[in-house]
């Protein structure tokens, strides 16, 4: 990624853009709170990304009956768990009719130091976040080869309209997010829009220690946009440029990556 996409942001941006008023579109239900369409963003070309292919959402073993139904008018055909083996297991996911559950599990990387933290009761909002950062950086990099994966399950016709999602839809399933906007063309601006969209959607439900600081909660409740900024430079950097990751972090080979834009673009 160009450094000149993100350089000079401002944090105010989606407040003041119209479009964002309307976008991202959420999908309100009952027992997830910020599952959402990421059609509407521009990309390549100017040409938005269709509303009803794409989805990102926080868990799913909440949905009730009737979010059931809401979900199975989309047609909605694949779902790829972003959650660790464990996380899963313990909280399995509700699909609706005719949906395929595809695990990609990515572990978690700061529960273990949280607790950690607490012990040593060093758990600030400052040393929180920066354990955070290093899971960030753990998903851009190490954990790449997920979100290839996913890429390649989107490029399957017979896998859409598909939906990824985590524990809250904000870290692992940002990251993704950010990935997929980055290779389809989308700004800077606009990622970041979609990626802070959490904070007002998300009802924060994760549970957490009860010894916890509040601080600490908050940090980790929160979107951190200069975190996703310093992942996404790091997953470009072994590549040497946006382009190298696209094609040989993501496998977006340029015949792919046209498929790619012209199954997900309009």
């Amino acid at each position: 990624m160009k450094q000149s996409r993100r350089m000079g942001w401002g944090g105010a941006f989606w407040h003041k853009s119209p479009m964002n008023q309307i976008l991202p579109r959420l999908l309100p239900l009952e027992g997830a709170s910020n599952l959402r369409d990421l059609g509407g963003w521009r990309g390549h070309q100017g040409r938005a990304l269709r509303h009803g292919v794409l989805f990102r959402s926080d868990a799913l073993h909440r949905l009730t009956d009737q979010d059931l139904v809401a979900l199975e008018a989309t047609g909605l055909s694949t779902v790829c768990d972003l959650r660790g083996t464990r996380e899963a297991a313990a909280a399995p996911s509700r699909l609706p009719p005719g949906a395929r559950a595809v695990p990609l599990p990515i572990e978690p990387r700061i529960g273990a130091s949280l607790r950690d933290l607490l012990a040593n009761g060093a758990a600030t909002r400052a040393e929180t976040t920066r354990l955070l950062g290093v899971a960030y950086l753990n998903y851009a990099t190490e954990q790449l080869p997920v979100y290839r994966q996913l890429c390649d399950l989107i490029l399957e016709d017979e896998r859409r309209p598909l939906l990824f999602h985590c524990s809250a839809g904000k870290d692992r399933t940002g990251l993704g997010a950010a990935l997929i906007l980055t290779a389809l063309g989308v700004s800077w601006e606009q990622i970041l829009a979609d990626y802070v969209a959490t904070d007002r959607f998300w009802r924060r439900d994760h549970p957490l220690p009860d010894e916890a600081p509040q601080e600490a909660k908050d940090a980790i409740l929160d979107t951190h946009p200069a975190l996703l900024t310093a992942a996404l430079e790091a997953a470009v950097e072994p590549f040497g440029s946006e382009g190298g990751l696209i094609e040989d972090g993501l496998g977006l080979t340029p015949a792919r990556l046209a498929a790619f834009r012209g199954v997900l673009l309009d």
